[in-house]
Order: C-alpha cells, then structure tokens, then sequence
C-alpha cells in the first residue's frame, strides 16, 4: 500500500490527551455518532486513525471560533 507510511493509528492515552476527553465521554459520542469510532487492533485492542482525531479536532475549532478561517494555522 502506497500511502501506508501516512497512515498512523493512536491509542486510548493519546486520543485522551489531544482531545482532553475522558474515555467515558469519548465512547458515548462514539455511540452518539459524534466522535470517530476507533478500529479493531485485535480481541481487546483499538487504535483510532490520528488523521480522523486530528479533523475532528479542526472541526471543533471551527464551530467554536467561525471567524476563525485556518484551524491549523
């Protein structure tokens, strides 16, 4: 797979950190369809995609400041 070296999955820590969400919260907006859904890594493993983490992010960034063009920026 060509764009394999782009792909990264981060763990529960990490999405906790970035987002300053607890699991708990994190799992009901799954539920709610509000929230990335992570992917199976194995029987009692999940990783989510940092890209999808990272959009979700920019996503609240611009419903919290809409005169705000760049989230990244």
């Amino acid at each position: 797979m060509e764009h394999a070296a782009e792909i990264r999955l981060i763990r529960l820590p990490e999405v906790k950190s970035r987002t300053g969400l607890s699991r708990s919260t994190i799992y009901l907006r799954i539920k709610e369809g509000k929230f990335p859904a992570p992917i199976s890594l194995g029987m009692r493993a999940v990783g989510w995609l940092e890209f999808d983490i990272q959009q979700w992010l920019d996503d609240r960034i611009k419903i919290s400041r809409p005169d705000h063009i760049d989230a990244k920026a």
